[in-house]
């Protein structure tokens, strides 16, 4: 997982963040089996994001808002894709560790 804020310049994060999956075509060589990935990430991603998380509010020292932008990229090498549920742990401590500052 990757994450940043659109306005580096401002301590603060407003708003709904924007959410990326990413699945690489040397990882998973299958379009079929990127999309499935995807789709099984997005999946993961709206079951775990709790009421923390649906509306990320965190503010410093004033300045205008600036946005949450979190990519999440697949790293799997195995021939076999994780089932939902262990994309969901996976997502659950992702979104626990991360540290906005």
């Amino acid at each position: 997982m990757v994450y940043a804020s659109l306005d580096p310049e401002n301590n603060c994060v407003t708003g709904l963040p924007a959410i990326l999956f990413a699945v690489s075509k040397k990882t998973v060589p299958s379009s079929v089996q990127r999309n499935r990935v995807k789709r099984m990430m997005r999946e993961a991603y709206r079951l775990e994001k709790s009421s923390e998380e649906r509306k990320v509010e965190f503010s410093h020292e004033g300045g205008a808002p600036g946005q949450l932008c979190i990519a999440f990229l697949y790293t799997g090498r195995k021939k076999t894709f994780p089932n939902l549920d262990a994309f969901r742990e996976e997502i659950s401590k992702l979104m626990h560790n991360m540290i906005l500052s």
